[in-house]
């Protein structure tokens, strides 16, 4: 990641929004992992909002992020076996 705040500030302006219009939308966490990593988390009532989800998410990269992430970002999706 060559500028955390910017891709954060630009996640939260821009994307964030876009995500809470999403059908069974719960949560979404963009985390500063440390060392120009950055983690981010959706979560979904169900696979169908998960799965608009990645196709808006990887809209918005091409148009907004792309110029910030030295590696295209990898998607990783499961269902959730355990919550505290």
């Amino acid at each position: 990641m060559t500028d955390s705040a910017e891709a954060g500030h630009r996640v939260d302006e821009g994307f964030v929004p876009l995500l809470r219009r999403v059908p069974g939308f719960v949560a979404y966490y963009w985390v500063d992992a440390g060392g120009g990593v950055m983690v981010s988390t959706s979560v979904f009532e169900d696979q169908s909002g998960a799965e608009e989800s990645i196709e808006r998410a990887a809209d918005f990269v091409r148009d907004n992020l792309a110029s910030l992430l030295p590696n295209r970002p990898q998607v990783t999706a499961g269902m959730v076996v355990a919550a505290g």
